[in-house]
Order: C-alpha cells, then structure tokens, then sequence
C-alpha cells in the first residue's frame, strides 16, 4: 500500500509511542521493522520538512526544541485519532485455511444516543467480513479479538460490546456457505 507523507510520518510517530509498550527488545525490533516498511528509500528531505510543518499547521503534532538545539515531534490527540482513522481504514481479517471449528461472535446493545458509532461499528464489522446472524450479532470463523478490540477502543463502545467464542451454532450451514467452509 502507498502512503501519504503525512500518513507516513503520523504513523511513524504512532509506532514510535508503541515502541514504549513494547515488552521485549523483540517486539520493539517488530515495531521498528513495520515503521522502515512504510518509508520508501527515495523520499526527499525538503518535502518531509514541508509536510511536517503542514502537519504541525493542522495541529497534527506538537514540535518542542529541546536545549540542545534538537527538535522533537510529538503527536496530538487529535494527530493520533488521525493516524489510527488511517490504519482502522484499511484493517481486514485474515481467512487461515484450515478452520478450528470455533465461530467467533460479536453482539452488541449500543444506545441511540451513540448511533454515529454503533452505524459505524457495524458497517465495518461487516466489511472487515463478519456475517449478520441478527441486527446485532456478527460472526467469523477466525481469530480476530485483537482487531475487535482494536475497534471497540476507536470509538469507545466497551461498555456496549461483547465478544465470544462458541464451539458450536446449530444450523451453521449458511455460515459455513458464507465463508466457503466444508
């Protein structure tokens, strides 16, 4: 995939503060690893400087220069909710091969005073490929709490969403056709 600048740097930001979550040394080289991915060897310095200052123009990041004549880039709220619109854009679930036989199930009660985000929770549960058993319980044949969760914590539904694994639904065969499992 083909990155903005701006998307570039926000996300190396991000990756950055990551890094500081990181338990092991082998995880933060993980981290490191998924930053250098993203900047292509060509990238010209006076148009990184430009979109750094764009960045800081849009209140993206905070830039702070330290005494020792360095600067240093920090992101902003509102950069981080930025960089993770970016990543939550372009989220999918992976489809392993060979199923455990588990469904993973995502249901949820999400009030009307937080429609914006149960409409939007929705929608992308659907399109990231989980199946709409009802209006409000979602399933896949896959691991996939992690990215769940991941959108959960976007939009600060928590309180409203539950997540499962069931061993077994009875009638499972337009699931099961739904995501090409025999």
């Amino acid at each position: 995939m083909s990155y903005s600048t701006n998307q570039k740097i926000l996300f190396t930001l991000l990756g950055l503060i990551a890094t500081g979550f990181c338990h092991t040394p082998g995880q933060q080289r993980r981290a490191f690893r998924e930053i250098g991915k993203i900047w292509e060897k060509n990238t010209n310095n006076k148009t990184l400087d430009n979109q750094i200052d764009n960045l800081y123009r849009s209140k993206l990041v905070k830039r702070k220069i330290n005494k020792d004549g360095t600067i240093t880039l920090t992101l902003t709220d509102k950069g981080k909710m930025k960089a993770l619109t970016y990543k939550f854009e372009e989220m999918k679930l992976s489809k392993k091969k060979d199923w455990d036989g588990k469904w993973h199930i995502v249901f949820f009660d999400i009030p009307e005073k937080q429609r914006v985000a149960r409409d939007i929770f929705r929608d992308k549960i659907k399109k990231i490929g989980f199946y709409e058993l009802q209006h409000s319980v979602f399933a896949f044949p896959y691991e996939c709490e992690n990215e769940i969760e991941y959108i959960i914590e976007t939009y600060k539904i928590s309180k409203w969403v539950r997540f499962g694994i069931l061993e077994k639904i009875d009638n499972d065969i337009y699931l099961r056709n739904f995501f090409g499992i025999k």
